[in-house]
């Protein structure tokens, strides 16, 4: 039996027990694009040519057949469902095997999964992106989003931070972003190199710039757990509440749909009840180690 019909059947037998859900889908990678030296954005499209509608912040569960699968964020736009964009971080067996994916490739995936960002919390206010690192590909799609119905915002501010320039995502669509006049852009790096020209400092040095009235402001932040929490925190301090600061997870998921147990967080599924959350539900369990 070969590994795509192995992976197929193991499937559908998990579909008997939990329904559609554990079903994947095949899709053919179309084009890939190297972001850094570890990290690439997958563009797919469904073998069977139907449209996939995702909301801002939910996630695949992505597998290359005979290598395993990971759960993903979609970091696409939400208006164009006919394709799928997922970057990865090459970080284990399975997510190497996807980066090293190339056009003409089958990947299985299942999803969409979780609750998103719901910028519609944000409508007729202003709306603060904060993304550390490779936290900006879930948050890109609430972006495009945002930026799809400017009108119906004020202010949109967007601080993005990486370790080095060279570690940064979507280039040339920062310069472009950049270069709007409906949106004001911050770039960050926590250490320079000889010909960076910009901001060097954590994402929370900038975060003053945005001078943002806290009361009409919703913030969504997206990276490693620990700028997530001293973000969220600096955001507070300057008196933003904690029901207005969103932030994404994704901790230790893996089956997508609370069967394994690997994302619990106390009370919380990860995989169900987020990976997007209001900081008021979960800033005192980001500090646990084990729950």
């Amino acid at each position: 039996m070969s590994e795509t019909a192995a992976s197929m059947r193991f499937a559908i037998e998990l579909e008997s027990e939990l329904g559609e859900p554990m079903l994947p889908r095949p899709f053919v990678v179309q084009q890939t694009k190297r972001e850094t030296a570890d990290t690439a954005t997958l563009s797919l499209t469904a073998l069977d040519g139907a449209p996939t509608s995702f909301a801002p912040g939910q996630f695949t569960v992505v597998g290359r057949p005979g290598w395993g699968e990971v759960p993903i964020s979609i970091s696409g736009d939400p208006a164009h469902p006919d394709h799928l964009e997922h970057t990865v971080r090459a970080v284990g067996d399975a997510s190497r095997a996807l980066v090293g994916a190339r056009p003409g490739d089958t990947l299985l995936l299942r999803g969409p999964y979780g609750v998103g960002w719901d910028v519609a919390d944000g409508v007729g206010g202003n709306v603060v992106i904060v993304a550390g690192g490779i936290g900006l590909a879930p948050l890109r799609p609430a972006l495009l989003q945002i930026l799809a119905h400017r009108p119906r915002y004020r202010r949109v501010f967007l601080v993005y931070g990486a370790r080095a320039p060279h570690e940064m995502l979507f280039t040339r669509q920062l310069e472009h972003w950049r270069g709007r006049f409906d949106i004001e852009v911050a770039v960050t790096v926590d250490a320079a190199t000889p010909e960076w020209r910009g901001h060097v400092g954590l994402v929370t040095s900038v975060l003053p710039r945005a001078d943002l009235d806290p009361d009409e402001t919703l913030a969504l932040v997206c990276g490693p757990e620990i700028m997530m929490r001293i973000t969220a925190d600096a955001l507070v301090t300057n008196g933003l509440p904690p029901d207005h600061i969103k932030v994404s997870l994704e901790r230790s998921m893996k089956c997508g749909v609370g069967v394994c147990g690997h994302c619990q967080l106390r009370e919380l599924f990860v995989c169900l009840d987020g990976p997007v959350f209001r900081y008021d539900r979960v800033a005192g369990l980001m500090t646990a180690r084990e729950l």
